[in-house]
Protein backbone atom coordinates (compact mmCIF):
# COMPACT_ATOMS: atom_id res chain seq x y z
CA UNK A 1 0.00 0.00 0.00
CA UNK A 2 1.51 3.45 -1.15
CA UNK A 3 1.45 5.95 2.05
CA UNK A 4 1.73 10.02 1.24
CA UNK A 5 2.61 12.29 3.30
CA UNK A 6 1.44 16.29 3.26
CA UNK A 7 3.05 19.12 5.27
CA UNK A 8 -0.95 20.42 5.79
CA UNK A 9 -2.54 17.11 7.47
CA UNK A 10 -2.84 13.59 7.35
CA UNK A 11 -3.06 11.45 4.24
CA UNK A 12 -3.24 8.09 3.73
CA UNK A 13 -4.04 5.73 0.76
CA UNK A 14 -5.88 2.43 0.31
CA UNK A 15 -7.23 -0.19 -2.69
CA UNK A 16 -10.43 -1.04 -3.35
CA UNK A 17 -12.05 -2.84 -6.20
CA UNK A 18 -15.22 -1.37 -7.33
CA UNK A 19 -16.45 -4.14 -10.22
CA UNK A 20 -15.20 -6.79 -12.45
CA UNK A 21 -11.59 -5.52 -13.77
CA UNK A 22 -11.34 -1.74 -12.36
CA UNK A 23 -9.61 -0.97 -9.24
CA UNK A 24 -8.68 2.13 -7.50
CA UNK A 25 -6.40 3.58 -4.96
CA UNK A 26 -8.01 5.99 -2.65
CA UNK A 27 -6.16 9.10 -0.50
CA UNK A 28 -7.24 11.34 1.88
CA UNK A 29 -6.44 14.15 2.98
CA UNK A 30 -6.75 16.71 5.53
CA UNK A 31 -6.77 20.16 4.99
CA UNK A 32 -6.15 22.92 7.59
CA UNK A 33 -8.75 26.23 7.60
CA UNK A 34 -5.21 28.35 7.40
CA UNK A 35 -5.07 27.39 3.62
CA UNK A 36 -6.70 29.49 1.21
CA UNK A 37 -9.03 28.33 -1.26
CA UNK A 38 -6.69 29.21 -3.66
CA UNK A 39 -3.95 26.99 -2.77
CA UNK A 40 -6.12 24.26 -2.05
CA UNK A 41 -7.10 24.69 -5.68
CA UNK A 42 -3.46 24.49 -6.72
CA UNK A 43 -2.59 21.79 -4.67
CA UNK A 44 -5.41 19.38 -5.91
CA UNK A 45 -5.18 20.74 -9.35
CA UNK A 46 -1.21 19.43 -9.41
CA UNK A 47 -2.35 16.33 -7.70
CA UNK A 48 -4.52 15.76 -10.31
CA UNK A 49 -2.34 16.97 -13.23
CA UNK A 50 1.23 14.87 -12.23
CA UNK A 51 -0.40 12.11 -10.13
CA UNK A 52 -3.35 11.26 -12.19
CA UNK A 53 -5.87 11.89 -9.08
CA UNK A 54 -8.90 13.03 -9.17
CA UNK A 55 -11.84 14.09 -6.74
CA UNK A 56 -14.43 12.13 -5.19
CA UNK A 57 -15.41 13.39 -2.65
CA UNK A 58 -14.59 16.99 -0.61
CA UNK A 59 -16.15 17.63 2.52
CA UNK A 60 -16.28 21.21 4.67
CA UNK A 61 -16.60 21.59 8.06
CA UNK A 62 -18.10 24.40 10.07
CA UNK A 63 -14.45 24.97 11.49
CA UNK A 64 -12.97 25.68 8.00
CA UNK A 65 -11.28 22.10 7.75
CA UNK A 66 -11.41 20.62 4.41
CA UNK A 67 -11.69 16.49 4.17
CA UNK A 68 -10.80 15.50 0.30
CA UNK A 69 -10.78 11.86 -1.03
CA UNK A 70 -8.73 11.25 -3.80
CA UNK A 71 -9.07 8.22 -6.38
CA UNK A 72 -6.96 7.09 -9.35
CA UNK A 73 -7.16 4.05 -11.40
CA UNK A 74 -4.49 1.19 -10.81
CA UNK A 75 -3.65 -0.05 -14.19
CA UNK A 76 -2.48 -3.61 -13.92
CA UNK A 77 -0.24 -5.15 -16.74
CA UNK A 78 -1.49 -8.43 -18.21
CA UNK A 79 1.05 -11.40 -17.93
CA UNK A 80 1.60 -12.58 -21.96
CA UNK A 81 0.42 -15.61 -22.68
CA UNK A 82 2.95 -18.21 -24.31
CA UNK A 83 1.37 -21.02 -26.41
Amino acid sequence: MHRASHPTGAAGSRRQGLGPGVEYEFEKLTLSRDLSRNVVTRLLTDRAERGGWEMERLLLFPNGTRKVTLRRKIIRQRRPTYF
